[in-house]
């Protein structure tokens, strides 16, 4: 074969080869794009978390906590957190803070007096420009110990057609299978509801790892403890409480100065379940004040950054990092899908005002 002939052939097959390198990664990418998207394959995914959002959902608002009002302040650190994690938050004097408060529920409508969880985001940018973003609610632990146990709650607990009330065997079923879930059974029947957003513990239930300028680890979980008291709703004083009473009430109590939550750091011991927020740590670990939250001012969502922010637990700064609680882990996914369908509705013009309130809603106590 002539030298020119075997140049022309080697080139020829050097394109085949490089043609079937393109495909086969190609074909890869489309596999793992359709695996995490739950179109392959028969695992839990995001979506099946979201599979029973509502087609009809209104559009721009939180598949859940959809009701939720923005507000911003200042986070003053402590410096008691500096020998645990290099983290600029536990340093620095002013740390600007946004966040939200919302109710438990999926419906941006629902009344106040509808559930019993209430939330607080946030999100910390510290002058490093590293950001700590933080979803805490006011139930003290999760449920079950994994993921997909919550979905098996959710269905065991469903109403049927029939009765309107869920199945007992369904039920006894699924306590069986994740017996973890009778201890917030019980708290859910038990405890007082909060009368304002000002007084709640907002627990974040998750384990986390600080990181050490020496390289230790600390595993972690935290809260932000009220400087307000604490009130309950009694049960006539919760059915006779106006649409928007915890938001009007929040509202108010800003009128007359700043509310203040301090950020309490509980610090895990060995044998501490890490990896299970289902399990309550013991209430003789040590807990250190990291610094103070000020909440100075609320505001609507359409007049303030909270709404398009992806309030992902898992987005944390350098000296903090992730534990294996699988719980954790599948939030990330769950959040951003129902980010990307947020900002995806408010980009092509579906979502011009998404703050809670039905348009031509004359209704009283709004």
């Amino acid at each position: 074969m002539k030298k020119t002939s075997l140049i022309a052939y080697l080139r020829t097959k050097r394109v085949l080869f490089i043609i079937c390198g393109i495909c086969l990664i190609a074909s890869t990418l489309f596999f793992a794009f359709a695996w995490s998207a739950g179109l392959v394959g028969g695992r839990t995914t995001t979506q099946t978390f979201l599979k029973d959002t509502p087609s009809t959902f209104p559009a721009g608002y939180r598949r859940a906590h959809g009701k939720g009002i923005c507000f911003d302040g200042t986070f003053r650190a402590s410096g008691k957190g500096v020998p645990f994690s290099v983290a600029r938050v536990f340093a620095q004097q002013k740390v600007p803070a946004v966040g939200r408060f919302s109710l438990g529920s999926p419906d941006p409508y629902a009344p106040d007096n509808s559930t019993r969880t209430v939330s607080m985001a946030l999100m910390l940018t510290a002058d490093d420009g590293e950001q700590w973003r933080m979803k805490l609610n006011n139930e003290p632990f999760f449920a079950t110990r994994d993921a997909k146990g919550f979905l098996k709650q959710m269905d065991a607990y469903k109403p049927t057609p029939a009765t309107g009330t869920p199945d007992p065997a369904r039920v006894k079923a699924f306590l069986k299978e994740y017996p973890e879930a009778k201890k917030y059974v019980t708290w859910d029947a038990t405890a007082p509801w909060t009368r304002s957003f000002a007084g709640a513990q907002y627990n974040v239930i998750n384990s986390f790892i600080l990181i050490a300028e020496n390289g230790k680890k600390q595993a972690i979980r935290w809260s932000m403890r009220p400087h307000a008291s604490f009130t309950s709703w009694s049960v006539s004083q919760r059915k006779q409480a106006s649409h928007d009473f915890l938001f009007e009430d929040l509202k108010k109590r800003l009128q007359k100065g700043p509310l203040y939550w301090d950020l309490v750091v509980t610090l895990a011991e060995s044998g501490d379940p890490v990896n299970d927020p289902s399990q309550v740590w013991p209430e003789s670990r040590r807990e250190i004040v990291a610094g103070t939250l000020e909440v100075s001012h609320v505001f609507d969502q359409a007049n303030g950054g909270c709404r398009d922010i992806n309030f992902d637990p898992t987005r944390v700064p350098k000296g903090i990092t992730l534990s294996d609680d699988p719980v954790l882990l599948a939030r990330a996914g769950i959040y951003s899908h129902s980010h990307n369908s947020r900002v995806r509705e408010i980009g092509y013009g579906k979502a011009t005002d998404a703050v809670g309130k039905r348009q031509n809603d004359n209704r009283k106590n709004k």
